[in-house]
């Protein structure tokens, strides 16, 4: 069974990957960063966890205001650095762990929490700025990483007792998963600080040492505390630290603290600390119980004959070309596809059996592969099919056999104004 190592909290100011990137380890202002990450370096060397659990939030870099959760999970394979404006920072992309993702989004939303998925984005300074100090990464990353972006930018957001209340359910998911695996618990943010309006620049010192200590020893009072009141003592986007509280959920009830360090160099105050477990504790699940539990809404869904459903793990499998059928609600991209549909698999780095399918529109297959339904709905309308026909190929019959089966003869797609993409209408009219 997988094992939580430990947990490890940490500020995820771009002020870290900066004193990193430009070498300023001896430089006096700079140097206490580098010696607060020091000790955690040593703990994870150590420790050598195959997973962090990395918590963070994005800074409307991969996530914008059109489409922003309160908890999306990183399922995927791998983790660019994501471009903020003045290019990508010179780093190896991260690992994911999929089947350890997969296995903690079945868990988080048996226990009611509703997620959102993501992958094939790029992770922001919230993620890399602490990582590049804590882990090593010439040339690569020493394991994989489950990121976790909280929506804290944007009210209402996730209350304090929210985050807590996943944690506990993060630790019931990861100590259940039945392969052995290290995970340390990464949580970041904060401290306090303020860098909008008037009140720009404000810390609290006080303040910042009152939350880590209550953290360590009576979480539960963190959580009574409201997002205005956390403003308040730490600044608007010191409400962040919120974020720390999923950690601490994730742990036993009473830890030991390692290490902690704080400075305050600037504008953020930055901080550093270690838990581990005091004791190991009873769960009010065994394992067995919490599996039968969580699977339980799509138990014997295998069974339902011609049926596929669209799992996380399939969505991981099969997002590449999932990817490429979508960008074709883009009249450049439809346009450049059907001029030069090689060019545009070879762009998409397809592989020969995803251009195979798509150039000879076989659309049984390609939902065996992985695609879902309403991406080849979207290729029908581009290439001037109905839906009908669709339907039709998926269960192996001409059109004509398949309408049989109907009340009415009619033909339908979401094609809108293209020419030329619904012409079988006219056909079928004669």
């Amino acid at each position: 069974m997988a094992t939580i190592v430990g947990a490890v909290g940490t500020s995820h100011t771009p002020t870290i990957g900066f004193a990193l990137d430009t070498q300023k380890q001896a430089d006096p202002s700079w140097a206490p960063i580098f010696e607060g990450y020091e000790p955690v370096r040593q703990w994870l060397a150590e420790k050598k966890p195959d997973v962090l659990f990395f918590i963070y939030n994005d800074h409307l870099t991969s996530f914008f205001f059109d489409h922003y959760s309160h908890f999306a999970l990183g399922v995927g394979d791998s983790y660019p650095v994501a471009d903020e404006g003045g290019g990508p920072r010179k780093l190896p992309p991260v690992k994911g762990h999929p089947r350890l993702a997969q296995h903690i989004a079945t868990g988080l939303v048996a226990d009611e929490f509703d997620l959102s998925f993501f992958h094939g984005k790029g992770l922001d300074h919230g993620c890399f700025s602490p990582l590049s100090a804590l882990w090593p990464h010439r040339p690569d990353w020493p394991g994989a990483i489950i990121p976790f972006q909280i929506g804290v930018l944007q009210v209402p957001g996730p209350t304090a007792r929210r985050c807590y209340n996943l944690g506990k359910s993060l630790r019931k998911a990861i100590q259940s998963y039945p392969e052995d695996l290290k995970v340390a618990i990464v949580a970041t943010g904060g401290l306090s600080h303020q860098v909008h309006g008037e009140r720009a620049g404000f810390n609290n010192t006080e303040w910042d040492l009152e939350f880590l200590e209550l953290l360590e020893k009576d979480p539960e009072k963190l959580t009574e505390i409201t997002t205005a009141e956390y403003a308040r003592r730490g600044g608007w986007e010191g409400t962040e630290v919120i974020m720390w509280l999923v950690m601490r959920g994730a742990m036993a009830s009473h830890v030991k603290k390692l290490h902690q360090s704080y400075y305050l160099p600037s504008m953020t105050a930055i901080g550093t600390a270690i838990y581990e477990d005091e004791a190991s504790e009873p769960t009010d699940e065994t394992p067995e119980a919490y599996l039968e539990r969580i699977c339980r809404e799509t138990k014997g869904i295998e069974d339902i004959e011609g049926t596929y459903p669209f799992t996380l793990d399939t969505s991981v499998r099969s997002y590449r070309l999932n990817r490429f059928l979508h960008k074709l609600i883009n009249p450049k991209n439809r346009r450049k596809f059907l001029s030069d549909p090689e060019t545009a698999f070879e762009k998409a780095k397809l592989t020969e059996k995803e251009r195979e399918m798509v150039r000879t529109l076989d659309w049984r297959q390609m939902i065996h592969y992985g695609v879902n339904f309403f991406m080849l709905e979207k290729l029908g309308a581009v290439v001037g099919t109905s839906n009908l026909h669709i339907y039709a190929a998926m269960r192996g019959e001409s059109l004509e056999e398949f309408q049989k089966t109907r009340n009415a003869k009619v033909l339908y797609s979401v094609a809108g104004q293209d020419e030329g993409k619904i012409d079988w209408d006219k056909a079928n009219s004669r």
